[in-house]
């Protein structure tokens, strides 16, 4: 369960530090040893010990007395730790080392030596050749036609043509990619608001919008960038369309990228950990059991090396992605109850880690974490997590919301709470009708509860029996069995049919799945 956020800029920057950039921040601020500065070191020492901020104590310590004179003093630290995490961090930065050079050209051409800025800009040029920088490219092409234009060189003759051609090729590039990755962001956005397509109008919707967003000579990229970014945009667009087969697809392509030019897993480590995570989505989808092991075994050796161990952004993504395929692994296998003891594990580092975590990624990892012990049978705890969803504010995933509400409503029902279940029923059918997430399958759910709280425990079977009939008949249509994306509602019944535990039903198909 997650604590309320501190908003405070500086705190959370301070609290993100590690003790090696704190050293390092000390180091480089007494240097200059002057009044302001070890004023500032006071107040870094004093933020440090805090565990929540407390401006009322700060304002107490530093005998600053008003407000603006310790925001001053606030400013002039932040701007200074950013200064000191700038110098620490360059080397292990492609994009910090690039703007240093762009900068120590700039400096060059202000003070009119010209032909050493020249060589920088060519250095510099190469390495984002190298590594597909195109931005940086741009920027230095951009300075190295104003030195030509205003001052004489003496650079080669067809000079201008060659960095026309230069600038031509740059520009064109930074097109398609930023055609490409914005629309793989829209994409991303529309999925992580709404989750998967709902029904035809749905499909139409994104179907269309795909169509007119699409470059028309897509297929004819060949550069790293404009793969990468149009393998996520037909990932999110299966994704979305619950076309399984198809976002496998193109979550492979997308991690062959990687493969296929390993020095960009350095440059774009970022995009490669959520390619290794959105693979194994596709195998949990499939449930491909073999490929799923082998790709959460890649994404946690990868999680072991120093490029994720000395970068807190990568770290706690890897982390996220391995609690989700670890959870996922106990949903396919049917162990929910091996995979309780991850929880309160997991819930400790979401706790420390928190300042570097979304709002998404909470949602998601307490639904997990719900189905997790309604799969075990542990209703009441099902219900605690369940709550978390429910009464998120983020405004993200609405059928994460729905189907939240849909298995709060069966906990309560395992649970015999019959006082709430009519109430809760049509509190539930409201919301899920509203959200227009109702399905055939959802609206049959719905009957069976409403019907079946007179029964006695025997009239019971054959009524889970004609339920049974009726989800099945309708699993083929995807919008229709849109929920089996978030419950395995077939398990369950099948369980009551069968007199099994949910956990024992999904565990026997998953040993008849390894024997096939």
């Amino acid at each position: 369960m997650m604590p309320n956020r501190n908003q405070d800029i500086l705190f959370q920057l301070i609290r993100s530090m590690e003790k090696a950039e704190k050293r390092h921040f000390k180091l480089y601020i007494k240097r200059s040893s002057g009044k302001e500065e070890l004023k500032i070191v006071r107040l870094f020492d004093l933020l440090d010990k805090q565990k929540e901020y407390d401006e009322r104590s700060l304002l107490v310590k530093m005998g600053e007395s008003t407000k603006p004179q310790l925001a001053n003093l606030k400013a002039h630290l932040y701007k200074q730790i950013l200064a000191s995490l700038r110098l620490l961090k360059s080397g292990d930065s492609l994009d910090l080392q690039l703007n240093e050079q762009f900068d120590h050209a700039h400096i060059l051409y202000k003070k009119g030596l010209f032909h050493q800025s020249l060589r920088i800009i060519e250095r510099a040029k190469e390495i984002a050749h190298t590594n597909q920088k195109y931005n940086f490219l741009l920027q230095l092409i951009t300075l190295e036609k104003r030195i030509e234009n205003l001052h004489i060189t003496r650079s080669m003759s067809d000079k201008a043509r060659v960095l026309e051609v230069e600038s031509n090729e740059v520009n064109n590039h930074i097109d398609m990619v930023t055609r490409l990755s914005t629309l793989a962001l829209k994409l991303y956005g529309w999925y992580v608001e709404n989750g998967h397509a709902r029904n035809e109008e749905d499909e139409k919707d994104i179907r269309r919008f795909m169509k007119e967003s699409l470059p028309e000579n897509m297929n004819e990229q060949t550069g790293f960038y404009q793969r990468l970014y149009l393998y996520q945009c037909y990932t999110w667009y299966a994704f979305i369309r619950q076309d399984f087969l198809q976002y496998y697809r193109y979550t492979r392509k997308w991690v062959d990228l990687f493969k296929e030019q390993p020095l960009m897993i350095r440059v774009e480590t970022g995009h490669y950990i959520k390619g290794l995570h959105n693979l194994l989505n596709a195998h949990f989808d499939l449930r491909n059991h073999k490929e799923f092991e082998i790709a959460l075994h890649n994404l946690e050796n990868f999680a072991e090396t120093k490029r994720v161990t000395d970068n807190d952004n990568f770290r706690v993504q890897c982390f996220v992605y391995i609690s989700i395929a670890r959870i996922n692994q106990h949903f396919m296998q049917g162990t929910f109850s091996q995979g309780l003891p991850m929880v309160p594990v997991i819930e400790k580092q979401l706790v420390e880690e928190d300042i570097f975590l979304d709002p998404h990624r909470v949602l998601v990892m307490n639904y997990k974490f719900a189905m997790l012990y309604f799969g075990s049978g542990d209703y009441n705890r099902s219900i605690d997590y369940l709550q978390l969803v429910i009464n998120d504010t983020s405004n993200l995933r609405y059928d994460l919301q729905c189907y939240a509400r849909l298995v709060h409503l069966m906990a309560h029902y395992e649970l015999g709470n019959d006082m709430l279940m009519e109430s809760l029923t049509k509190s539930v059918y409201r919301f899920m009708a509203k959200m227009k997430n109702l399905t055939s399958v959802e609206e049959a759910i719905f009957r069976f509860l409403r019907q079946s709280m007179p029964f006695s425990p025997r009239q019971l079977k054959p009524e889970f029996e004609k339920l049974l009939n009726t989800i099945k008949h309708l699993e083929k249509n995807r919008f229709q069995t849109r929920s089996f994306a978030y419950l395995d509602i077939i398990s369950w019944i099948e369980g009551k049919v069968y007199g099994k535990s949910m956990e024992k039903v999904v565990h026997e198909k998953y040993l008849s799945s390894r024997h096939r």
